[in-house]
């Protein structure tokens, strides 16, 4: 293969045992959307639904393409469905997120008597949700509805940030919360994310939805340690070349060789989502267990690497840009934070270029 991505399923299943042991007596719900954060959505759902109590994803075509495997488990979608959605919605059962009494009340015209929907309130984000001064009327005429109330839940805007901001939202969800329970005693519960079920594991309710820790890379170093991640991403080499000191590598020249160099051309580029932005930003791959820099600019197709150190390579070699090979790794957060993004960015961007193998 020219370029492909390897998922870990051991590594899946050992990273939803870490978030059950820091969930503690809460259900999980895994968030697998965006092809389940790049590593491929049906494949990681059937590793984890034995585990799992819900599955979330974005939209109804995410749903439906979950839906073809996953027969059993609660399909929730976290982001807004427009309205001529709704019916397909009702009908296949999905859990739609609704954040305002009009949404409500076009959706139970829509969908079937006693419909499941989530009800979303905003402490913070800015983005979904009832303002917390309205959720309680809202709620109080959403009960009038035929519809029946599968969750409520927030969203923490800054987890991994800010923890004074994060502090203040919980504290205010909390205090809506302790009214809700009086006429909604049995509903679910659910606002920890990743990096919030790892800082604030007693604000758990009864369900924490978990996306980036069951790929195993944590949004907080400190953590890291107990996850394993689930995805690598390997290229095999294509052309080896001996160039003269001073000779120009890739679009603009923007690397110039300071000395008779041996470098490797290896088939992926932007086109196959690995960031243009890491151009010249010390950005390294992995060949025989060194790193070998990348030269210049990354292009549509094809970067180049220094591997002037390398004894005995050939064409066909693998070169490792995320993940491990010998002693060393590369792991999605040193490439993220070269590229000025982050690890979701990376593993969202892969394209259908390339390939997947996926291990047991």
């Amino acid at each position: 293969m020219r370029t492909w991505v390897e998922v870990d399923h051991a590594a899946l299943s050992h990273n939803l045992k870490a978030a059950r042991k820091m969930a503690g007596k809460a259900g999980i719900m895994a968030v697998v959307k965006a092809n389940g954060y790049g590593h491929g959505l049906n494949e990681v759902a059937a590793t984890l639904s034995p585990g799992i109590d819900v599955f979330a994803v974005a939209s109804l075509g995410e749903a439906i393409q979950l839906r073809g495997t996953e027969k059993k488990k609660p399909i929730l979608l976290l982001s807004a469905a427009l309205p001529v959605e709704y019916p397909e919605i009702g009908r296949r059962g999905f859990i739609p997120t609704i954040s305002s009494l009009k949404e409500a009340r076009l959706y139970a015209d829509a969908a079937p008597k006693n419909a499941p929907i989530h009800f979303k309130i905003d402490t913070g984000m800015g983005r979904l949700g009832a303002l917390p001064e309205e959720a309680f009327s809202i709620l109080r005429d959403i009960r009038k509805l035929s519809l029946t109330l599968h969750s409520i839940s927030t969203h923490l805007a800054s987890a991994d940030s800010d923890r004074n901001l994060t502090r203040q939202q919980l504290k205010e969800f909390e205090k809506l919360i302790s009214y809700i329970r009086e006429f909604e005693p049995k509903v679910p519960i659910h606002v920890l994310n990743s990096a919030g079920t790892m800082l604030f594991p007693a604000h758990a309710h009864d369900l924490v939805r978990i996306g980036l820790l069951l790929y195993g890379i944590s949004p907080l170093p400190r953590f890291q340690k107990l996850l394993k991640p689930a995805l690598s991403w390997k290229a095999s080499i294509t052309f080896l070349n001996d160039l003269p000191k001073g000779h120009g590598i890739s679009y603009g020249s923007t690397y110039r060789t300071p000395r008779p160099m041996k470098v490797a051309v290896l088939p992926v580029g932007y086109a196959d989502g690995y960031p243009r932005h890491l151009s010249s930003k010390g950005t390294f791959v992995l060949i025989k267990g060194k790193r070998c820099p990348v030269l210049g600019r990354v292009t549509m197709d094809q970067i180049m690497v220094d591997v002037s150190a390398i004894k005995g390579i050939k064409v066909g070699d693998e070169a490792v840009l995320v993940g491990k090979q010998g002693k060393d790794e590369i792991t999605a957060t040193e490439v993220a934070q070269k590229a000025d993004t982050i690890p979701w960015h990376l593993f969202c961007g892969i394209t259908g270029r390339v390939a997947y193998v996926y291990k047991a």
